[in-house]
């Protein structure tokens, strides 16, 4: 949550920058932050979801399962 939160003050920035006719690469560099801070949220998730559901997915005996899942996640990434 906290990680989300940074990123929506991050985008809630350029939303005001834009509004206020900001420099182009100042928004840029705003931006820059906003997919940075998804991506290393994206990250713990992941992380999580391999620790927490996958394994025990896993341990259940779906494997498959829980490989084709997380091979779906990257390639929607690529």
């Amino acid at each position: 949550i906290h990680r989300l939160k940074i990123a929506r003050g991050h985008l809630n920035k350029i939303i005001q920058m834009v509004e206020e006719d900001c420099y182009c690469i100042d928004v840029l560099h705003q931006s820059q932050a906003v997919q940075k801070a998804l991506k290393e949220t994206d990250s713990v998730m992941l992380e999580n979801h391999l620790k927490t559901c996958a394994s025990e997915a896993m341990g259940k005996g779906r494997t498959e399962e829980a490989v084709s899942e997380i091979m779906q996640v990257f390639k929607k990434m690529s």
